[in-house]
């Protein structure tokens, strides 16, 4: 009777969407369709690929311009995690060009700030793994990692079980970013016409 007073109080965390990371199960490939891969793309890099597919809401694609795109991490440390990168199949950062180098800081900066402002994070870690050896899953496409970060945001999970809790949905974040580079897009283009 204690041990069933106590499982039916036991609260149960639900993230699906990791199993795929904890078994190293790697379909991307087939997952989104591209539209051509850019010259110098390697087909089995999930970043080639977000930078070419009209399925960019499949891809977590949040933001891709000419230069760059900024992804969601579709296995995040915190929630808003983002990957920020060039488009161009590019693993060495003297192979950036200063208009890449450019693109890429002013999308850091642009989406450590959005985040700021829809989630409200106390602080970031914002870094870039250059090679395998330093922890780069993807090394031959340079990627910064953009982690919000709260006060006490590390828990027992992970030391208990080796699972990171996420409280929000990619889907939310990615809908809630669509939402305020909408807002800011009509914003600038009213600016521009007054």
């Amino acid at each position: 009777m204690a041990d069933e007073n106590k499982t039916s109080r036991e609260e149960r965390i639900w993230a699906p969407w990791r199993i795929g990371y904890i078994v190293g199960e790697s379909k991307t490939a087939e997952e989104f369709p591209t539209d051509q891969l850019l010259p110098g793309a390697d087909p089995d890099c999930f970043l080639c690929r977000c930078a070419t597919t009209s399925e960019r809401r499949k891809a977590l694609v949040v933001y891709r311009d000419d230069l760059v795109m900024t992804v969601l991490n579709r296995y995040p440390y915190n929630n808003g995690h983002l990957l920020i990168a060039p488009l161009r199949h590019c693993g060495r950062l003297e192979e950036l060009s200063q208009q890449e180098d450019n693109a890429l800081l002013s999308a850091l900066k642009r989406f450590v700030a959005l985040l700021e402002k829809l989630l409200r994070p106390e602080g970031f870690n914002v870094g870039l793994n250059l090679g395998r050896v330093a922890g780069a899953g993807l090394p031959g496409h340079l990627h910064w990692h953009v982690v919000p970060r709260w006060g006490g945001d590390t828990n027992f999970m992970p030391v208990l079980a080796g699972v990171r809790v996420v409280p929000q949905s990619l889907d939310a974040v990615w809908e809630l970013l669509q939402e305020e580079l909408s807002q800011q897009a009509v914003a600038s283009a009213s600016a521009v016409s007054s």
